[in-house]
């Protein structure tokens, strides 16, 4: 098939809308996959677990990493290092979290067991501002990550790598 002039313009722009669709719902490109994630929370000594034994981020009960935002990875891995605390993540990505811009589905959450290294470091480390609206206790760290007490898991909110 041959183009010219008019009609080869024509034929780009066509492909180019489609490719810009396709773009347009893909995974933001500061996301990793599932595999990326499990690798580097792996080499950091960080586990994980999911209720349902799966990882598709369309069933509620499993623990999903893919389209996690790569500042939530390395918050997660800054907190290990910084608290010398184990980790264990309960929730990523998968459906059935509030939604929102800054939300686990967006990439911008992860949920943490409740252990007691955790909720001592996050007490004597970040500063306490008073009750979230559903009356979790919330503590903000000098990176201005979010760490939400849930009751049986710590909710953090990653805005930057840092923690």
């Amino acid at each position: 098939m041959t183009f010219s002039g008019k009609s080869f313009v024509l034929a780009a722009l066509a492909g180019l809308t489609s490719l810009t669709a396709v773009v347009a719902t893909a995974v933001p490109a500061s996301a990793v996959t599932q595999a990326q994630a499990e690798a580097t929370f792996r080499a950091n000594g960080i586990g994980w677990t999911s209720s349902g034994g799966c990882t598709n981020r369309n069933v509620a009960t499993c623990t999903s990493f893919d389209g996690l935002r790569q500042a939530s990875v390395d918050g997660a891995v800054t907190l290990k290092r910084a608290s010398g605390c184990a980790l264990t993540i309960t929730g990523g990505t998968e459906t059935g979290h509030a939604s929102g811009t800054y939300s686990h589905g967006n990439g911008y959450k992860l949920d943490f067991s409740r252990t007691s290294c955790l909720t001592s470091w996050v007490h004597s480390t970040y500063a306490y501002q008073g009750l979230r609206g559903d009356g979790a206790p919330l503590y903000k760290a000098a990176s201005g990550n979010l760490y939400a007490d849930e009751g049986n898991h710590w909710d953090v909110t990653y805005f930057t790598c840092g923690c």
